[in-house]
């Protein structure tokens, strides 16, 4: 009897520590703590109960469990090429990367099934509606613009599910192999064409220096000329007024000179013979032959009387000369 009572008693007992164990456990994995950039979409008996944020919090047992754990760092989606036409009716494969952020927990989880695909899929309609206004050309040069509107069209529509598309970028734009191959010939020719005009106008550049430098030099020898005809007349001039002042002063000496020599002559009061005598000598200088015509003074009468002038005047001047 007393065994039986035991035996009862070890089975309450670990009854007991079973139930404490599980209550235990339960309470254990009821602990969650939610890490930096997570949120955690709790349901209470199968409809929305709320959204954990970064930290410590207990769940209910059995009653509440956690829906869907949701990312809230910035993520990036690759999406794969998408065949595209353009105005012009030319086919290329253009791919997309999509950055977006979940802003909303409960409406990423409730709001669209399947969010990356369904983003996928509106990227690659609204980059057909896009690139259908565009031409091949514009479409190449055009990325920026084709970005913002995708990315303001994508940010728009994914808005009601707690997604905020922050940037979009065209990857790779893929044209086909006729279109790449008339692309490269064209920027050859562009290319050739750049060279031809570069090329001409170093040439255009260099003949107008060098017409330039012969321009410059021929108005620096021109200049010189001038100033060396200029210094070639002044130096003439120079040499003139000094010969013109030469001249001046050996008239002004030897008029100075026959002026003292009258002066002197005066001073000396000189006999009449003296006077005969020179005036015999202008006399002679005045019929030396060069003359055609002769006049004779008044007071020489005869030729014998201008003999006895000139004997009279020697011998009054051999008396003078002793003297």
């Amino acid at each position: 009897m007393f065994e039986l009572i035991l035996a009862g008693e070890g089975i309450i007992i670990g009854v007991i520590g079973g139930v404490v164990a599980l209550l235990l456990l339960l309470i254990i994995t009821s602990i969650k703590i939610v890490p930096q950039s997570k949120a955690y979409v709790i349901q209470r008996l199968g409809s929305y109960y709320t959204t954990w944020q970064t930290g410590l919090h207990f769940k209910v047992p059995i009653i509440d469990s956690v829906t869907k754990i949701v990312t809230l760092k910035e993520q990036v989606v690759d999406f794969p090429p998408q065949p595209v036409i353009t105005k012009d009716n030319v086919t290329m494969q253009i791919d997309t990367v999509v950055f977006f952020q979940i802003t909303d927990p409960k409406l990423y989880t409730y709001g669209v099934d399947r969010p990356i695909t369904a983003i996928e899929n509106l990227s690659a309609t609204t980059l057909r509606n896009i690139i259908g206004e565009l031409e091949l050309d514009h479409t190449l040069t055009s990325r920026d613009t084709i970005n913002s509107k995708i990315r303001a069209i994508l940010d728009e529509a994914t808005d009601p599910w707690g997604i905020k598309v922050t940037r979009v970028e065209l990857k790779n734009i893929i044209p086909p192999h006729e279109i790449q191959d008339a692309m490269e010939k064209q920027m050859k020719a562009e290319r050739q064409r750049r060279e031809a005009i570069l090329k001409a106008e170093g040439e255009k550049a260099s003949r107008i220096l060098v017409a330039e430098g012969l321009k410059e030099s021929q108005i620096l020898a021109a200049q010189a000329e001038k100033e060396a005809a200029i210094l070639k007349a002044e130096a003439v001039k120079e040499a003139k007024i000094k010969e013109a002042e030469g001249e001046a002063l050996a008239l002004r000496t030897v008029q100075q000179a026959q002026a003292d020599a009258i002066r002197y002559i005066n001073e000396a009061d000189p006999g009449e013979g003296y006077l005969t005598l020179q005036k015999l000598r202008a006399f002679e200088a005045a019929a030396n032959g060069n003359a055609t015509k002769v006049i004779i003074p008044s007071e020489i009468a005869s030729v014998a009387g201008l003999a006895e002038g000139v004997v009279q005047a020697v011998k009054t001047d051999a008396p003078a000369k002793k003297e």
